[in-house]
């Protein structure tokens, strides 16, 4: 597969998303360690649906990214914004790592950190928001460490096989944001 460095980093970089990866993100989505954590979990997707959506979101002028990693160009998850309100600057984020063997070493952290490059010194936002779940400690912390505030929850907004787990909203507005390339490589942007 070719992919396209949008936006690098030091270990990944953002490539727009390429619909012939549609067998991937299906398989990705359709496992239950993955897709537990995503507000789709309890669709199923089959290749058919998955290349219709990717189709969609390539026509609809999605701003959504493969996340591929530098050293062998293999893509390993995506990250989108979408519900761009441009009146007011703000959107939401989402991002998943599907590739586990990249789980729990930092690469879902870069690439958000990229995105948000991108929302904050590309398109102009002001305040990115994101919602999680409260089971998934890792993505909390993650998302913490990118610069996520929370800033909210719904209680017990979700119900899976017994368990009641309330909803998070975070956020970040670009005055709390470090850009981590696109200040440092290009001319006229202040550091």
């Amino acid at each position: 597969m070719k992919y396209f460095k949008k936006l690098p980093g030091e270990r990944v970089y953002l490539s727009p998303i390429c619909p012939d990866d549609a067998e991937q993100y299906c398989e990705w989505l359709n496992d239950w360690e993955v897709a537990n954590s995503l507000l789709i979990f309890n669709q199923q997707l089959s290749l058919e649906r998955e290349r219709m959506i990717l189709q969609d979101m390539i026509k609809n002028q999605a701003q959504i990214f493969g996340i591929v990693t530098q050293k062998n160009d293999q893509l390993i998850g995506n990250c989108s914004i979408f519900r761009i309100n441009d009146r007011n600057r703000k959107a939401e984020v989402g991002i998943f790592i599907g590739d586990k063997k990249y789980w729990d070493k930092g690469y879902g952290s870069e690439a958000l950190s990229l995105l948000l490059d991108y929302g904050f010194n590309v398109l102009n936002l002001n305040n990115i928001m994101l919602e999680v779940f409260s089971f998934n400690k890792r993505a909390i912390r993650s998302y913490e460490k990118t610069g996520f505030k929370i800033i909210g929850r719904r209680r017990e907004g979700l119900i899976v096989a017994g368990g009641k787990y309330d909803e998070i909203y975070m956020d970040i507005l670009a005055s709390e944001y470090k850009s981590v390339y696109l200040k440092k490589n290009f001319p006229g942007m202040d550091s």
